[in-house]
Parts: C-alpha cells; structure tokens; sequence
C-alpha cells in the first residue's frame, strides 16, 4: 500500500501515511472513534466513506499528543488481537 503499518498476528490495526503524510489511521470500534473524536477533535477525525463508518479513524499528527496516540494505538491493537484465533497444535 506504499505506507507503514503496523499489525498484530498478521492485521493491520494501524498504519503511517493514510491518507496522507500528515495522518495515520487506526482501527477503532464505532464507540472507540465516537469516544477518542470526542475527548480530541483535532487529533482524531472518522476516515472517509464505509471505512470511517466502521471506526477507521485518521490522526492528524501535527496536533497529536504522544499520550492520547498510544491510548487509541492500545485501544486498536487489542481490537484485532480479540479478534486473532491462536492457530491449534496439531
């Protein structure tokens, strides 16, 4: 895709670079985004189109404070590791 990302278990929960060099994005839940727009609306803005109405959620990092990143980085890596099955032994 050309940019950064970062992933746990092989999925993308963030990424550099998206949609722009001044952005990144991370994968929220919808009450997530709502939550971290709402504590800092000019750190985080919802991603365009279905992507953002799923909690995709753009950093503006200019005005991003290292704190409030690594809060929704946390909240977005632990979102895909719920997800992530552990491969069984066989």
């Amino acid at each position: 895709m050309q940019h950064p990302d970062f992933r746990v278990g092989g999925k993308v929960f963030a990424t550099l670079g998206h949609p722009d060099e001044k952005h990144g994005m991370v994968k929220l839940t919808v009450q997530q985004q709502r939550l971290f727009v709402k504590q800092a609306p000019s750190v985080f803005k919802p991603c365009n189109g279905a992507w953002g109405r799923k909690g995709c959620t753009n950093v503006v990092l200019r005005t991003a404070e290292e704190n409030v990143v690594a809060a929704a980085l946390d909240a977005a890596a632990e979102n895909v590791i719920s997800k992530v099955k552990p491969k069984r032994k066989a």
